[in-house]
């Protein structure tokens, strides 16, 4: 029986999921191809963080599982491919709940992965997060840029879409930064009619326990930049504060003096350091704890 399901993705402690644009424009494609693949599936809404995803499918059980799984080997594989790090995400957990078509639940649900973004401080709304569903839904302007899949040459497709043997529709369209709009193969009409009206999508983004999350916290520091703006400054300071090429060649010292830096410069809270830095919550803790 085809339910609801929203799936969520253990969030990472020590490293981040996507290091850099092009990664998450490799992670875009992934959704999209294997939305062509599980015909059976309907992907409502969905958002990619820097150490996390959430989707909202609707579907059979196995098959939305099966949807995720995939998701994460294929990306898993570009990692390994283009990083050198094996089983990336072999022991990262995923939670599958049961959304009921009562009580609003669809409508808090679509809400609550949509202002994942906004509860990370990247942005006040959901519309301005390229990285999933966020400009999808009651925008006029959809499908109006770009190129249809069924005018580009079997190469570049093949190239942009990091997979072999995957038909897509013609008629679904290519941003110019590179990766299948949403818009091309998530059902908008059906979120957009759970909704009714953009004044009530509204409602639920200001109501969702990820607004009231950011709203009620009392945290002055909390991260302000984006994993993969920090990700890059982590190597500069290290060259230009101690002439080495990375983190792991510091002293502790050193590295204490690295996260000090990345603290004060970027608002990064620890959760946000021991992501971009590599290490566990509790070292950067301990390192922290001698400034």
């Amino acid at each position: 029986m085809r339910k609801l399901y929203l799936i969520s993705t253990e969030h990472l402690e020590s490293t981040v999921w996507f290091r850099s644009e092009d990664d998450f424009r490799v992670g875009m494609n992934y959704v999209a191809v294997l939305a062509a693949k599980f015909s059976n599936v309907t992907v409502l809404v969905f958002i990619l963080m820097s150490n996390h995803v959430h989707f909202v499918l609707y579907g059979k059980r196995e098959d939305v599982i099966s949807f995720i799984n995939q998701f994460k080997r294929r990306y898993s594989q570009y990692v390994r491919r283009k990083y050198g790090v094996r089983e990336f995400l072999r022991n990262n957990k995923v939670d599958v709940k049961v959304i009921e078509f009562a009580d609003e639940a669809p409508e808090r649900a679509y809400a609550y992965v949509q202002m994942n973004c906004v509860a990370a401080n990247i942005c006040s709304h959901p519309c301005q997060y390229p990285w999933g569903t966020g400009n999808v839904f009651f925008n006029p302007s959809l499908k109006k840029d770009g190129i249809r899949v069924g005018d580009m040459s079997g190469r570049a497709l093949k190239r942009m879409l990091h997979s072999e043997g995957i038909s897509l529709p013609d008629d679904w369209i290519v941003s110019g930064d590179g990766y299948i709009l949403p818009e091309s193969y998530v059902n908008v009409k059906a979120v957009e009619d759970c909704f009714k009206t953009p004044q009530r999508l509204d409602y639920f983004y200001r109501n969702s326990s990820k607004a009231k999350m950011r709203l009620e916290s009392t945290d002055s520091n909390l991260p302000s930049f984006r994993d993969q703006i920090i990700l890059p400054a982590v190597n500069e300071l290290c060259r230009t504060l101690f002439d080495k090429k990375s983190f792991e060649m510091l002293s502790i010292n050193e590295q204490v003096e690295i996260l000090r830096q990345l603290r004060f410069r970027f608002s990064a809270d620890t959760h946000q350091l021991a992501r971009v830095c590599g290490l566990s919550y509790k070292e950067v803790s301990r390192l922290l704890d001698n400034v």
